[in-house]
């Protein structure tokens, strides 16, 4: 009996032959990566601890990525002490303010993460990684315990497998099957859960690129999913080689690899989603909630922010207006992002447009320690969820959308099916 991928990437990097569901395993990580939140808690719980060096400082990635721009004296104090943990800890893979982006972004994106990769990290987006066939599994507070050890026990977890059939249809982005799929989890028709689950896709995957590979690993995230894995195609495998830092293998699952469950999900039909407040698995067709007025719109997060998916919005915004009533914040997900719009001209579009920059990284996503919302506004994003109170005020009503959706509807200043917009462009 053969393995998925994720059991083969454990497998691997645990030194073993095999790993079947529920074992447990100690995997060598490739590196481990902890974000500027919460270094400060890690550091002082191994300092009472009397640990002060790290067991392996060359592996682990800190990144500053939640909180750029400092809007209180507290965010000021945990940059200076993120600084000071660096250099104490010798962290010489130090990426803080301006210099890499998301942290589950940019590592994809310069060749640190690969396919076949295994790594550790506190933050549950850690699910990116599947995007490009590796596996990324969340520790959450018990990362310190990583840094100090090089290493944690894992529960295998087991996996299920949903097939894709047919194509999208133009104006319709892999953030709209997302929510679908959300959707679909949600009330049962898929027959599966994801707790604690691997989401495997399988299928008519070639059309994906990485940035909608991206977007499909995000809404099952919301799921409770513990990891996706998309097994990478030849473009995929291209991309990775062309930035690649170090040799890599991708994996991918045996033919006879047993699942828990599996489904089917034919694609050819969806029309552009909103996921209406509450959560992404509350996702119904645009046009029910087609002309709902718009306040705060956001083009960014772990599931939206690559440049390809700042590009479809440039098509959309390119000779056109934000709406007098609307602000719209856009956050690129990597420095390397932002380098090459300006080179190609987006970042003008987008500032002719009238929306307003972030440096690379979360941007109002996180809890909007930018950009936030008022009491009663309205907000249509591509952030990560949409749980109330995620932008500021819990009476705000927070839509999702995909970066085309989010654009177009803060041209129009209410929600808009880009369909139309793409037409013109």
């Amino acid at each position: 009996m053969g393995m998925t991928a994720v059991e083969k990437v454990l497998a691997l990097k645990s030194g073993q032959a095999r790993v079947r569901p529920g074992d447990v395993v100690y995997p060598d990580p490739d590196f481990i990566m902890i974000h500027d939140g919460v270094v400060m808690g890690a550091k002082r719980e191994l300092d009472a601890l009397g640990i002060d060096r790290l067991a392996a400082p060359g592996k682990v990635l800190m990144v500053t990525d939640h909180d750029v721009i400092y809007g209180s004296a507290r965010a000021a104090e945990r940059g200076a002490f993120n600084r000071k943990a660096a250099a104490q800890w010798g962290v010489t893979h130090f990426y803080d303010v301006g210099r890499g982006g998301h942290g589950h972004i940019f590592p994809m994106e310069t060749g640190m993460l690969l396919p076949g990769m295994f790594y550790f990290d506190n933050d549950r987006h850690a699910t990116n990684a599947g995007a490009i066939g590796a596996f990324g599994f969340r520790m959450g507070g018990e990362i310190s315990r990583v840094l100090a050890t090089g290493t944690n026990w894992v529960m295998t977890p087991k996996s299920v497998r949903l097939r894709i059939e047919g194509r999208l249809r133009p104006g319709v982005h892999a953030r709209d099957l997302g929510f679908h799929i959300a959707s679909r989890l949600h009330t049962g028709a898929l027959g599966f859960d994801l707790d604690y689950r691997v989401l495997e896709y399988a299928g008519e995957l070639e059309p994906f690129d990485l940035a909608a590979r991206v977007a499909l690993c995000s809404s099952p995230t919301e799921m409770r999913a513990y990891g996706v894995f998309v097994p990478p195609s030849q473009a995929i495998l291209e991309r990775a080689q062309a930035c690649a830092q170090r040799p890599f293998t991708p994996i991918f699952g045996d033919a006879d690899a047993q699942y828990e469950a599996e489904a089917r999900l034919d694609v050819s039909r969806l029309e552009p989603q909103i996921a209406l407040p509450g959560g992404v698995q509350n996702a119904v067709n645009l046009s029910e909630v087609a002309g709902t007025p718009v306040d705060h719109a956001f083009l960014g997060s772990c599931g939206s922010s690559m440049y390809e998916d700042l590009a479809e919005a440039a098509r959309i915004l390119r000779g056109r207006r934000i709406a007098a009533r609307a602000r719209f914040f856009i956050a690129p997900g990597s420095e390397r992002s932002t380098r090459r719009l300006t080179a190609d001209g987006l970042m003008q579009v987008f500032l002719d447009a009238g929306a307003v920059l972030l440096p690379a990284g979360c941007g109002p996503c996180n809890d909007a320690v930018v950009g936030p919302v008022h009491s009663g506004e309205v907000s249509i994003s591509t952030a990560a969820n949409n749980n109330a109170g995620r932008f500021g005020a819990r009476d705000a009503r927070l839509y999702l959308g995909s970066p085309a959706t989010v654009a177009a509807s803060a041209i129009a200043g209410k929600i808009t099916d880009p369909r139309t917009m793409l037409d013109e462009a």
